[in-house]
């Protein structure tokens, strides 16, 4: 069996986990890591694979998976796809997942490649499980509560913030739907706590939320990556009525996201040319291997 030749693009916490989830993937091969940072600075545990500053310093690369922060994702992804080579990400914006999908789309038919978008666990793995939910109940109401946990878009949205030396972004889930964000910072040398948090309150990641801004000696006392979420429908089947429905889970962010990217990535190389989210691909190609095997097992 011929593997799928992986590139890793970006190395933080998501490329970490990205990389452990390759390794113990049957079908998958490393094709290299691309990143900023000097061979000097190399991890060891990529120590036995390339790492280069750009992806076209790699050979044979099928897919792309882009473990950069959301906002350049689209940036990273249309240069990738016009190379001939399929991408996957885990951009994070709710709202701006239609813009990205129609922009990305032309760029993927154009030249011949797939794109599948937001495929983190939510977005991503929730939004399937909120499709089914809508299916099987089509009139009713779907809540999702995260938290409480670390928000590593949030976090990496913080840590962009001039004057910012070290953040996290914890998520407390209030109900139905309504989050509260803590966030806490430490502030590099010669800046104003007021200035930081203005900024911090007035970008799009926190404006619509409940959010307070601590400024802190140490961020790294306090890191905790676990997150989880609690999804919740109540709706009508047919004419029936009364009918709930709950999804729950406790997880380690960074490495479920990593885990979801490369069973999408695999996805990614069984559709046709254009860009998707998760709840466009047929949950049978996130599995390695022949679709019998998996329908005589699940089905």
């Amino acid at each position: 069996m011929k593997k799928v030749r992986a590139a890793i693009v970006g190395y933080g916490n998501i490329g970490h986990y990205v990389l452990q989830a390759l390794q113990a993937a049957p079908d998958f091969e490393v094709a290299g890591v691309v990143r900023r940072a000097r061979a000097a600075n190399r991890p060891a545990e990529l120590s036995e694979y390339p790492v280069v500053k750009h992806i076209s310093e790699l050979e044979d690369v099928d897919v792309a998976i882009l473990c950069t922060p959301t906002r350049s994702v689209e940036q990273y992804a249309k240069e990738i796809l016009a190379l001939g080579i399929h991408t996957v990400d885990s951009f994070d914006i709710h709202t701006d997942v239609p813009a990205l999908r129609r922009t990305l789309d032309a760029v993927a038919k154009q030249h011949n490649t797939a794109a599948i978008i937001s495929a983190g666990w939510d977005p991503g793995s929730d939004s399937v499980v909120r499709a089914l939910l809508e299916a099987i109940a089509p009139k009713g109401i779907t809540y999702t509560n995260f938290g409480p946990g670390m928000s590593m878009g949030h976090t990496v949205a913080v840590k962009a913030v001039p004057g910012v030396k070290a953040a996290l972004s914890m998520t407390i889930p209030v109900g139905t739907g309504i989050h509260r964000r803590m966030v806490y910072v430490e502030l590099e040398e010669g800046h104003d706590f007021a200035q930081v948090e203005n900024a911090i309150k007035t970008d799009p990641y926190f404006a619509h939320d409940e959010t307070h801004v601590q400024q802190v000696p140490s961020v790294d006392a306090l890191l905790d990556m676990g997150h989880g979420v609690h999804l919740t429908r109540k709706g009508v089947s047919g004419k029936t009525q009364n009918q709930l429905f709950e999804f729950n889970m406790r997880i380690n962010n960074p490495a479920l996201t990593g885990q979801v990217l490369v069973c999408v990535a695999r996805a990614a190389m069984r559709q046709r040319p254009g860009c998707y989210t998760m709840i466009e691909v047929p949950v049978v190609d996130l599995l390695p291997g022949e679709r019998d095997q998996w329908i005589g097992r699940l089905v």
